[in-house]
């Protein structure tokens, strides 16, 4: 496996630490073959502790997550299973995401929607993770005041005191949002990281109060597309052209994209991150 030639951001005498990996959007079939093939194999190379992926795209055609798409994720290395505004469009999500502790739903969707929007989870080595999924207000599907339902979950879940770690994901369509999600939570959280646009930002650094943020991570497809949708069908339908059919995934070779944090396992913040761009089409580039 090679990586990007990313640029790291170090705070000095790193001794103990926790490695954290979150990845974007596993887009359809080849974000699902990508991740599957790669990911073990990244797990060793870096010593990671910990995997959080965004799994609301991981069905085909590129919409919803099912049963055997988590159960394949979670075989692969997976811990955690974010989603955001297409949680429910495979039906069966709704009939198994509330006995799957691992797969959560944005916690700020109408109240009385299965599943969870947190969790505190463990480890390899019995440290305490708290994933927390939260889903933007604007453009997206109508749910709660998403700043609000973060100001809830903080008042429940402290750094260093009910978990050892904090990871959010903040799924949503608008870069002022997400940034203002990151601000909240800098010096509260260990990473905040954006989802949802498939498109990855540069902006990977550690905020000012040493939490680890990223607007986007991007998505885990074929970047020879339009957001993971064939580029020839997208095209097709900007021009209304009356041959164009339903989206489905470009096919080509995937990309896994995210974002690698080294935490400090006194502190719980950030210490260290790195961009993870592996395969596909930005891979080419180096």
């Amino acid at each position: 496996i090679r990586c990007s030639n990313a640029v790291y951001f170090n705070r000095e005498g790193i001794e103990k630490n926790m490695k954290i990996l979150t990845l974007g959007d596993i887009f359809g079939e080849p974000g699902r073959t990508a991740l599957t093939s790669k990911l073990p194999e990244l797990i060793k190379k870096k010593e990671i502790e910990f995997v959080i992926v965004n799994g609301e795209n991981a069905a085909d055609p590129g919409v919803g997550i099912t049963k055997k798409n988590a159960e394949d994720l979670f075989e692969a290395g997976v811990n955690v299973v974010t989603t955001g505004n297409h949680v429910w469009d495979q039906k069966e999500t709704a009939d198994f995401i509330s006995s799957e502790k691992r797969l959560l739903r944005p916690e700020n969707l109408i109240k009385g929607s299965p599943g969870n929007g947190y969790g505190i989870f463990t480890s390899k080595r019995n440290k305490k993770i708290a994933v927390i999924n939260l889903m933007g207000n604007v453009f997206m599907k109508k749910s709660e005041n998403v700043f609000e339902a973060a100001n809830k979950i903080m008042s429940k879940i402290k750094l260093k005191k009910e978990a050892d770690y904090i990871v959010v994901d903040m799924h949503g369509e608008i870069t002022s949002e997400k940034m203002a999600m990151g601000h909240l939570f800098d010096g509260k959280a260990t990473i905040v990281f954006g989802t949802h646009t498939h498109v990855p930002t540069s902006d990977f650094r550690i905020m000012q109060n040493g939490t680890a943020y990223q607007t986007d991570l991007g998505m885990c497809g074929d970047y020879n597309s339009v957001i993971g949708m064939d580029k020839e069908n997208s095209l097709k339908k900007f021009l209304k052209d009356p041959t164009s059919i339903k989206h489905f995934p470009s096919k080509g070779e995937a990309t896994l994209s995210g974002l690698l944090v080294t935490a400090d396992e006194e502190t719980g913040l950030a210490r260290k991150v790195e961009s993870i761009l592996i395969g596909g089409a930005f891979e080419e580039r180096y």
